[in-house]
């Protein structure tokens, strides 16, 4: 593989999903994330590697997530850079997936992109849902784990399983049947030299 074939897939980077945030579930897993997210920008970039920017806009009044609320707004670590518009597209969704109702599939297809790096928001969600249709869809996948996050989850049966759990449990779903897992730190040895 070469570098120019890969792109950074930020998702749902947004000041709505704030560690301890009710609304998605209050206690939120791997904190280390407002700086592992920006590291990875920051490869790609040096890099001049494309990052491809996701923006959920609930389509739910009460969600902060929804265009109305101020948690909308991408978080300031994570903002596509103003100097790259081309490089870094941002791309609005409603729903989980980022490959419904937007252009990504035909936009990355169109740029010869084959190999998709992925963090963000959240692991058992959007994350999720948009890894599966990826690596359906042919696209080799790369989910960076200490780079997503996911909230406490209750079940049908009542019980609160923390995010800790419900991140490990989505990352074992997705692992060898639709993506590779990996961490940060293997990212630069994948891209190579």
């Amino acid at each position: 593989m070469s570098p120019t074939d890969t792109t950074l897939l930020v998702i749902d980077v947004q000041q709505g999903l704030d560690d301890n945030t009710p609304y998605h579930g209050g206690h939120r897993n791997n904190s280390q994330i407002e700086h592992t997210i920006p590291a990875l920008l920051t490869l790609f970039r040096t890099r001049n590697l494309p990052i491809f920017h996701v923006k959920h806009n609930s389509r739910d009044p009460s969600s902060t997530l929804h265009p109305s609320h101020p948690g909308n707004a991408i978080c300031s670590f994570a903002l596509p850079s103003p100097s790259r518009p081309i490089d870094e597209p941002l791309y609005t969704k409603s729903v989980h997936s980022a490959f419904i109702g937007t252009s990504l599939e035909a936009d990355l297809r169109a740029r010869g992109i084959t190999r998709l790096f992925v963090c963000g928001f959240t692991s058992n969600m959007c994350v999720n849902s948009t890894v599966r249709m990826a690596g359906n869809f042919g696209f080799e996948v790369f989910v960076v784990e200490d780079a997503c996050a996911t909230f406490d989850r209750v079940g049908p049966d009542g019980v609160r399983r923390r995010a800790e759990d419900v991140h490990a449990y989505a990352m074992s779903d997705l692992h060898g049947e639709f993506c590779t897992v990996i961490k940060a730190s293997d990212v630069q040895g994948l891209l190579g030299n």
